[in-house]
């Protein structure tokens, strides 16, 4: 056979392997409103950076008449390519072959990657649309589930790991997206669970569409296990795309730096109002946010869950910085278990990928009530407590208003190693709030008053003159500065420079033990 003849059986065999599972499932794929794998692929990456690793490869079972049934890749397009230039590693799975089931050669192609990834330093991206495991192959399609797990436990905090649920994602092959760091999901055509419909109403008689069970906005906005929601695929990849361009490669780099026109010496004198003087008027923190960082740009984390904190990803003058904020639009912004849980999953993922943490306080306290208590706020409160302890990325504090009892220390306080500690002049910093604190302290002198109504006023009002300032706190060293909100941006920008070149470290160890 001549060279010529060997390149067109090439070509016929990559021709193959392209078309999965056949024309025919790759239109009823296209009538369910999705994209097969090789186009999410093509989608995702730069054009024409994919390089493909493994596409002849085929399963090697036997039983059940699978010798006569193979399909070259088995089920998942793996490779590498680049986003805006930058080196990313992918696996597709191809619902078209086998339902995109999971083989023990399925597991090898995906393992594969993970490996290179970790040794080269990119990120991994995967995109889930998948029956689950491969029926025929038994315990070998559940140990190439091990296989993968093993490796998203071990490449945590080495390299990002991002997850998309394209479609089906069942049973033990959730865990390795639960595993990663972001969980993206596409509204109508994607769910998560454990066990299904038709499992739940045979065991405990409830009965639940998969949508509601597993869709995408019940993981986004009551579960908390998916952090964002699309409206389509396009939409979806477009997504991962903007937030890779916020992360470093791997845990020993930077984030890339995005030049900007817009100035890190701009004020804006709306902030000087957008915070209320009435201490119990809700705003919005988003809108606040949005107004420092660079061309208004912030993509927010987990918008749907947990809304009394606000997570996400901006920069200020071209650095990527994790922004964290008490949201007082929604219950307050106090600390709750949902929310704590929430940002300090986010606040472990900044210090893991050295991206520097903003922080905006204004929070009354933690949720009072018997669910939260029952629920275990104590233990989920102290997770993000011990995330802001433990991170040695730069951070930078800025107290809007409300800085109350515990919630004060755990947000970032200069007393949790924060490096830059700011505080608006209507600032709160205290035990509680005025009202609470006049009513204990002064509760002798109240009860004993001709009138008590005006004297509880006046002593409130000498409360608040006195102590719900940020000066004593000033005074003390624990606010660094007393700042213009105006002048949030700039004085922003200014500390992320200065410390630039931070270096702090934890006692040497294994790993801790966060109270999980």
């Amino acid at each position: 056979m001549s060279i010529e003849e060997k390149i067109k059986l090439l070509e016929e065999r990559v021709a193959a392997a392209e078309l999965g599972g056949g024309q025919a499932r790759i239109e009823k794929q296209h009538e369910q409103g999705k994209l097969t794998a090789r186009e999410r692929v093509e989608l995702l990456l730069d054009p024409g950076s994919f390089r493909e690793y493994d596409r002849f490869k085929t399963h090697r079972t036997h039983d059940f008449g699978m010798a006569e049934n193979k399909i070259p890749g088995d089920g998942v397009v793996t490779g590498s390519g680049r986003i805006d230039g930058r080196l990313v590693f992918v696996f597709s799975q191809d619902f078209t072959v086998f339902g995109g089931s999971l083989s023990g050669a399925f597991a090898e192609k995906v393992c594969k990657i993970m490996d290179h990834a970790v040794k080269v330093g990119a990120p991994v991206i995967g995109l889930n649309d998948s029956g689950g495991a491969r029926i025929q192959e038994g315990v070998v399609s559940l140990a190439g589930y091990a296989d993968i797990f093993l490796r998203n436990v071990l490449s945590s905090g080495v390299v990002p790991q991002i997850s998309a649920i394209m479609g089906p994602c069942a049973g033990g092959a959730v865990y390795s997206p639960a595993i990663t760091d972001f969980i993206f999901m596409v509204k109508g055509t994607s769910n998560m669970f454990i066990t299904g419909p038709d499992v739940i109403k045979t065991v405990t008689h409830e009965e639940v569409t998969k949508e509601d069970l597993g869709g995408a906005m019940t993981h986004n906005s009551k579960s908390g296990v998916a952090h964002l929601a699309a409206d389509s695929e396009q939409e979806c990849i477009g997504m991962i795309r903007a937030l890779v361009s916020f992360l470093p490669a791997n845990n020993m780099e930077d984030p890339p730096f995005v030049a900007t026109d817009d100035d890190p010496e701009r004020t804006d004198p709306r902030l000087n109002g957008h915070v209320p003087d009435n201490p119990n008027k809700p705003y919005e923190m988003k809108a606040l946010v949005e107004m420092t960082v660079d061309d208004g740009l912030f993509f927010e984390i987990h918008p749907h869950w947990a809304r009394n904190i606000i997570v996400g990803f901006g920069r200020y003058g071209g650095r990527s910085v994790g922004v964290v904020g008490n949201n007082p639009g929604f219950n307050a912004g106090c600390l709750d278990i949902d929310a704590s849980v929430k940002a300090a999953r986010f606040v472990r993922f900044c210090d893991a990928f050295n991206i520097p943490i903003v922080t905006f306080v204004d929070v009354p306290g933690f949720l009072p009530g018997v669910a939260q208590e029952y629920g275990g706020i104590i233990r989920h409160g102290a997770k993000l407590l011990y995330a802001y302890a433990e991170a040695t990325v730069p951070k930078v504090t800025i107290i809007t208003r409300k800085a109350y009892g515990g919630a004060y220390d755990v947000m970032s306080s200069k007393h949790l190693r924060g490096d830059v500690n700011f505080a608006y002049p209507q600032a709160e910093i205290a035990v509680m709030g005025v009202d609470g604190a006049v009513n204990i302290v002064f509760r002798k002198e109240i009860a004993e008053a001709d009138d008590p109504d005006a004297t509880r006023t006046r002593l409130e009002a000498e409360y608040r003159e006195r102590f719900a300032n940020p000066y004593l706190a000033a005074e003390l060293g624990y606010i660094d500065d007393v700042i213009k909100p105006e002048d949030t941006r700039p004085r922003i920008c200014e500390s992320l420079a200065m410390l630039d070149n931070k270096r702090d470290s934890n006692p040497a160890r294994k790993h801790g033990n966060i109270p999980l």
